[in-house]
């Protein structure tokens, strides 16, 4: 009996809805992105015209599983796949922002923070050591992990030498791996300092500059109006090979046109440096908090932010499902410094956002305990937004996951940046094919 021939199309074939096309008409190709898969190749005219006419191949066509294993085909709902494995995707253990104050030493009129001056209670310490033990039982991970934050949390070294003991201590008697990172201004990034985050485990540092000196200073001053840069960079020149840190430059319309100075800078510092320096534009948005603070703040807001986005995303390129954020997994919570439990870093010293208490808050009882449960399902919820029709229709979602929550819950929806124009964001993904290809990271068949 001859078995009868099927095409691809009547396999379950099908193109990928995710796609992104951009013609190299020099080169005679078509450079492709999956969104789902997160894969960038260039095809020539024969596998683009191949994928043309997909339906009609026979389902055994030698191409059929290549175009298959870069996800520009599929036999699958691929929206259904996506908003499935949400559901499913989860933490494989617990992590804790722990805010030692809500101080700071800066007054940068952009945070998104009211600063309020204490330290956190040895009774609220107790409570976190308390409460971290319970969610690792119900988690039952493979990890802890601390972030340090703030205000400014090296204002408390004590208090993070004191819980660091007890937190790794904990995680020890848990065969737990514990990993811990610091949000610093890097002011107090001294010795003293540097050695106390080397007994706490701290190996990761983020650092904001805001420019070369003189622009940096005008927006990251002390209190009393002093510059920070040089205190700054001469810290950051002292670290060993313990750390590793994360430069970040908050752009602004003021600050915009130091992006390329800036991360020449960095690695320069980043050789004379024995830790490895890295450096991350990200872009600045105004904030109730920013807007009580003075005029300064209207100038932080600025229209063309595409090209700092566009950067960002393409060193972030990811797969379809997953989280956006921490915000969206139950065992990931903020505590700040008076005891109040949040979901997003922005949230933080936000008793009105915030949706426990510590002491009183159990997460084997996570709704019930809740003194404000609103304020926990509702970030849960925004979990690749399923109830929402635009976005479940858009060609973007593998790759926006319905971006920031708190955005979403308490301003709007903020699409992707450079959403009407795709052409841009392969370039981008191109551009970083090539840099990976001079650093001997490209995979073999040409794609990422």
């Amino acid at each position: 009996m001859v078995t009868q021939k099927r095409t691809a199309a009547e396999a379950g074939w099908h193109v990928s809805r995710y796609n992104l096309y951009l013609p190299l008409k020099e080169e005679k190709k078509m450079a492709i992105v999956n969104l789902y898969k997160a894969n960038c190749a260039v095809y020539s005219s024969l596998e683009y015209y191949l994928l043309t006419v997909l339906d009609e191949l026979d389902e055994n066509h030698p191409v059929i599983g290549r175009f298959a294993k870069r996800g520009i085909i599929a036999n699958f709902d691929e929206l259904a796949a996506l908003q499935a494995g949400t559901r499913l995707s989860h933490s494989e253990g617990v992590s804790l922002t722990i805010c030692p104050t809500m101080d700071c030493n800066f007054d940068c009129p952009y945070c998104f923070e009211n600063h309020v001056k204490g330290f956190m209670s040895e009774e609220v310490q107790d409570g976190v050591v308390a409460l971290a033990e319970k969610m690792i039982a119900m988690a039952k991970g493979k990890y802890f992990y601390v972030t340090w934050f703030g205000g400014e949390p090296l204002l408390a070294p004590e208090i993070i030498r004191s819980l660091s003991r007890r937190l790794i201590s904990l995680a020890r008697e848990n065969h737990l791996d514990y990993k811990a990172s610091i949000i610093t201004n890097g002011y107090l990034l001294n010795e003293k300092n540097t050695l106390m985050l080397k007994e706490a485990r701290v190996s990761s540092i983020q650092v904001t500059l805001d420019g070369m000196e003189e622009v940096h200073n005008q927006t990251r001053c002390l209190r009393n109006g002093g510059g920070t840069f040089k205190q700054i960079t001469e810290n950051l020149a002292k670290l060993d090979g313990f750390f590793s840190v994360s430069v970040r430059h908050n752009v602004h319309q003021d600050n915009i046109k130091e992006i390329d100075k800036l991360s020449a800078f960095v690695n320069e510092l980043d050789g004379l440096s024995q830790a490895k320096l890295s450096y991350h534009a990200a872009v600045v948005s105004d904030n109730e908090a920013s807007k009580g603070r003075g005029s300064n703040v209207g100038l932080l807001c600025i229209e063309d932010q595409g090209k700092v986005v566009l950067q960002r995303d393409a060193q972030r390129f990811a797969g379809g499902g997953g989280q956006f954020c921490g915000a969206h997994n139950m065992f990931n919570i903020g505590i700040d410094a008076a005891g109040n439990l949040q979901k997003c870093w922005e949230d933080m010293g936000n008793e009105d956002h915030g949706f426990g208490k510590i002491g009183e808050w159990d997460p084997s009882e996570p709704f019930a305990t809740a003194c404000k449960l609103d304020n926990l399902t509702k970030y849960l919820n925004t979990l690749q937004p399923g109830d929402d029709a635009e976005c479940r229709e858009c060609i973007w979602l593998p790759a926006c996951k319905g971006q920031c929550p708190h955005k979403r819950l308490f301003s709007k929806k903020n699409c992707i940046e450079y959403k009407d124009h795709p052409d841009e964001y392969v370039r981008a993904l191109l551009e970083r094919m090539k840099e990976e290809g001079r650093h001997e990271k490209t995979n073999a068949n040409g794609s990422i």
